[in-house]
Parts: C-alpha cells; sequence; structure tokens
C-alpha cells in the first residue's frame, strides 16, 4: 500500500493546489491513501466545513490537524461527527472532536508536540502509549506529530519505531531533508512543509510579517497571494502483512494556479 502525506495546506491557494494537483499525483504515483494537514485551510487559521469538503472532495481520505484546529468557533461542533476530519488526540479527553480515524486496517493519528507549542496538551509519549494499546494489531499506524521543534519530532519517531508505519512532521511549513525509514520499520520525515503560495514567508503575506518582526506589534498575518505554489508531502511505501514501511520519499512539485 502506497499513502501520500501533504504538509500543511494554506489558505484558498493552497486548497486549490491540492484541487489540481491531487488527482493527477494519485494516479501517476499509484496512491492507496491520502493523508493531509488541513490546520491552516480556511483563510490560513483553523478550517470550515466548506474548506474541509472541498479537500476530501479533491481526493484526501483524513485530514489532519494542531493547534489552529479550534480557530473558527463555529467549526468546532463540527468535529463531533463521524467523518475524518481529526483534532490532535493528545487534547483532553473533554475536548470536542477525535485524534484517531480508522478506515480498514488503515489507522490515522493526529498527534501535538509540546515544545514551544501554544497550546498545552497531554504528554504526547504518554499518549500515544495508551492510544496504541487501543488499536487493532492488524492496524497500519500513520501519526501526524504537529510540533515546533525537530528533536522532539524526532525523538518520537525513534520512540515508535517498530510499533507504528510512519511518523512525520508538520506545523513549521518548512520540509526537512531527512527522510528515512529507521531500523525497526517506521517511516519519518521531521516536516512535510506546506501547500502554500512560494513567495511568501510560511504561506503568509510577506509584507506583514516582516512588519510585525520590525515594529514587534502583533499585526494580522493575511494567506499571500501569488500563482505560484508549492506542494510539499511525502510517499510511503509500507508492506500490509508486517505494517512496517518498505520506502519513504520527498514527493515536492511546483503549481501555477489555473
Amino acid at each position: 500500500m502506497r499513502v501520500l502525506m501533504v504538509g500543511d495546506v494554506v489558505g484558498r491557494p493552497g486548497r486549490e493546489a491540492v484541487s489540481q494537483l491531487l488527482p493527477q499525483l494519485r494516479a501517476s504515483l499509484d496512491v492507496d491513501r491520502v493523508i493531509l494537514n488541513g490546520e491552516n485551510a480556511a483563510a490560513g487559521r483553523g478550517l470550515t466545513e466548506k474548506t474541509a469538503r472541498e479537500l476530501l472532495s479533491a481526493g484526501v481520505d483524513v485530514i489532519t490537524s494542531g493547534n489552529h484546529i479550534f480557530d473558527v468557533r463555529e467549526f468546532v461542533p463540527a468535529l463531533d461527527r463521524d467523518w475524518p476530519v481529526l483534532r490532535p488526540a493528545n487534547y483532553p479527553l473533554s475536548t470536542p472532536g477525535r485524534g484517531v480515524c480508522s478506515i480498514g486496517a488503515f489507522t490515522v493519528v493526529s498527534l501535538m508536540g509540546r515544545t514551544f507549542m501554544p497550546v498545552q496538551v497531554d504528554d504526547p509519549f504518554r499518549s500515544i502509549d495508551a492510544l496504541l494499546e487501543t488499536v487493532s494489531d492488524d492496524a497500519a499506524v500513520f501519526v501526524d506529530f504537529h510540533a515546533e521543534a525537530t528533536s522532539e519530532k524526532q525523538a518520537i519517531a525513534w520512540y515508535l519505531d517498530g510499533r507504528v508505519a510512519a511518523v512525520v512532521g508538520t506545523h513549521t511549513h518548512v520540509p526537512t531533508a531527512d527522510a528515512r525509514v529507521l531500523p525497526g520499520g517506521t517511516a519519518m520525515v521531521t516536516d512535510l512543509g506546506m501547500v502554500g503560495v512560494r513567495d511568501s514567508v510560511i504561506g503568509d503575506d510577506v509584507s506583514a510579517v516582516l512588519d510585525r518582526f520590525l515594529t514587534s506589534m502583533p499585526t494580522r498575518l493575511p494567506v499571500a497571494e501569488g500563482a505560484e505554489v508549492t506542494f510539499n508531502s511525502v510517499l510511503i511505501d509500507f508492506d500490509e502483512r508486517t505494517k512496517r514501511a518498505r520506502s519513504i520519499e520527498r514527493v515536492d512539485r511546483e503549481c501555477l494556479l489555473r
């Protein structure tokens, strides 16, 4: 089975790039499942029902998220529905939504780190230990680890080596070049990157970001506009018998929006 994991989608340009590229990538790369981080898909912060359905209609099987998943308050009740849109699993149990989604023997976990993160959540290491006890032994588990610190991302990948099929980092919107299969058979990469306007600062308007750094004022950061969009992802091939990865490779594209 081959799984494509797509980096953080930023705003309308990111969604349009997904709609434009994903169908052809699914066909050309012989992709069976697509996991995508969508926490920035609605105007750069959070999700709406419309934007979530737009991504699912483009060929996404499961949408993961992170610290921005609750930014659009009107969307929060939708997280309790029985559909493949996840919030991080290590939020408190009373938090709306769920952090795990299974489609047959294919299981996706959305998980969030704690180091340098603006939201305090439960310990991701202990949380994933408890969660894996509830997952079927027949399941191939893919973890989207939404975290800031590269050390925390690499550490949890080693911690889970041999227990899950893949641990893929999101959140920084900057792709890393360390994709590999660990000795126990777990594919990992520190950060997927993003699907967002190429000439931007992690998908946001350059002028607005510079203004915030130069003035230290809480400037609003609008999504960057532009026709050239970067599409970052990784393709993971895994053995359905052993539930472990055979290979992981970066799939990075430049898209010119129609």
